[in-house]
């Protein structure tokens, strides 16, 4: 980045930027998995916009679609009228994901963003069952405005709300306490005794793997038990697939290997298909008790990303194309391994699964140094978990085998290159 650029960033933009400080480029260009600074050089990208571009920069078929809609005067904003985009989307939508899995869901447009679903999400349970309280898990996060920082796990977001946030209960998630302890059986036991202070509550909030707590994956045996806790007791499952969903994981929906049907499911980021704001909020047919106009929002029809959305499940018409997906999973888990039983200075552990994966380090500051060294070795990677304690892998669910293996070479690099800096031995003393 320019002295100039930076003088503007300074100047203009508020202090709450972030990413700019991260990766301080000016960015210019990008197609698939590969993006370009103003000064030419090229960095892999294993960042995918934080979950919204699992298809990569640009998709050239998404590209095309969109331009072709543009140029013929198609419609851009409609609130939730009707047009020819949105109904192309729900349909396809139906047919090649939800009918084939044997989903029945009706199809909300609550916002484009994250939070918006979840905050439909719960507004809704809440209006359905009648009660208030909604459990959620430590270390989840949801968004950032009210409701779903309150079922949100990190401090430091919670403090920017200003005002307590109420009328949610946080309950252990699966390991959390280690191994020793069942997490669900603790939670039971709140909604068992009358004097828990436990209320049964509208619904139970969930990621099958936190993204920003650390890259936490739930066992499945574990959420198929909360499936359960969720109908002994007349409670809305909510799974909240904002970052896992849309393949990240390995499949479609990050609950498929679970066997479970939530009630409600939040999806946005990727659903777009090319980066455009786009969220959907699933609802059980039963649980759609909506009055007309009692949920809305101004860019909830978003016609650009339904051109796009539409676009994007086509990939999802050829099993080949999930298999794809499984297939590299398995050797990001493999690259991943190697790496924490070549470099035991790390302290590290495997975390996540499918697309979805990282390695945690027990050594203070170590991920931070990975990702900042990734930057300079010319590739994007952030870092995840309550410390930034994790170092994660977002690349583009169709990257080429090509743009994986230069990958896993920066990032073996960068680890390097950590190792080297804050000169770690084996034997390296843990926090």
């Amino acid at each position: 980045m320019t002295n100039k650029d930076l003088q503007i960033i300074e100047e203009h933009e508020s202090c709450v930027r972030s990413y700019v400080r991260s990766f301080p480029a000016v960015f210019t260009k990008a197609r698939g998995y590969k993006i370009w600074d103003d000064e030419g050089k090229e960095y892999i990208d294993f960042f995918s916009g934080a979950g919204a571009l699992n298809y990569g920069h640009n998709e050239p078929n998404m590209k095309k679609k969109l331009v072709e809609y543009i140029l013929d005067d198609g419609i851009t904003h409609s609130l939730d009228k009707a047009t020819k985009a949105k109904t192309e989307f729900l349909e396809k939508f139906s047919d090649v994901i939800l009918k084939p899995r044997n989903l029945d869901y009706k199809v909300m447009f609550p916002g484009p963003t994250g939070t918006n679903t979840v905050e439909s999400a719960l507004k809704l349970a809440r209006k359905v069952t009648g009660r208030t309280e909604v459990i959620s898990f430590t270390n989840g996060f949801h968004g950032m405005t009210i409701g779903s920082l309150s079922v949100t796990g990190n401090s430091m977001k919670r403090n920017g709300a200003g005002i307590p946030l109420n009328h949610t209960v946080t309950m252990p998630y699966d390991n959390f306490t280690g191994e020793d302890m069942e997490t669900l059986d603790y939670l039971e036991r709140f909604l068992e005794d009358n004097g828990s202070g436990v209320s049964v509550p509208a619904a139970i909030i969930l990621e099958t793997v936190q993204g920003e707590g650390g890259i936490n994956a739930a066992r499945f045996e574990w959420l198929k038990k909360v499936d359960e806790i969720c109908k002994r007791w007349d409670i809305i499952l909510i799974i909240d697939d904002v970052q896992a969903g849309v393949g990240r994981t390995g499949t479609f929906f990050s609950f498929e290997p679970a066997n479970i049907k939530p009630d409600i499911v939040c999806l946005s980021k990727s659903i777009g298909g090319y980066g455009l704001p786009l969220a959907l909020t699933l609802i059980r047919p039963e649980l759609d008790q909506w009055k007309p106009g009692e949920h809305n929002g101004t860019f909830r029809g978003n016609n650009h990303a339904f051109i796009t959305a539409t676009e994007a499940l086509s990939y999802w018409e050829d099993p080949k194309f999930e298999k794809s997906i499984q297939d590299k999973s398995d050797r990001i888990t493999k690259f991943l391994q190697e790496m924490i039983n070549k470099y035991p200075e790390m302290k590290a552990h495997l975390k996540g699964r499918g697309f979805m994966q990282g390695i945690s380090s027990d050594v203070e500051g170590f991920s931070e140094k990975v990702c900042e060294h990734a930057f300079t070795n010319g590739m994007i990677m952030e870092t995840a978990g309550g410390q930034d304690q994790v170092f994660k892998l977002f690349p583009p669910i169709n990257i080429d085998e090509e743009g994986l293996e230069k990958g896993f070479e920066l990032i073996e690099k960068s680890i390097k290159d950590a190792i080297k800096q804050m000169n770690l031995k084996s034997d390296t003393v843990t926090n």
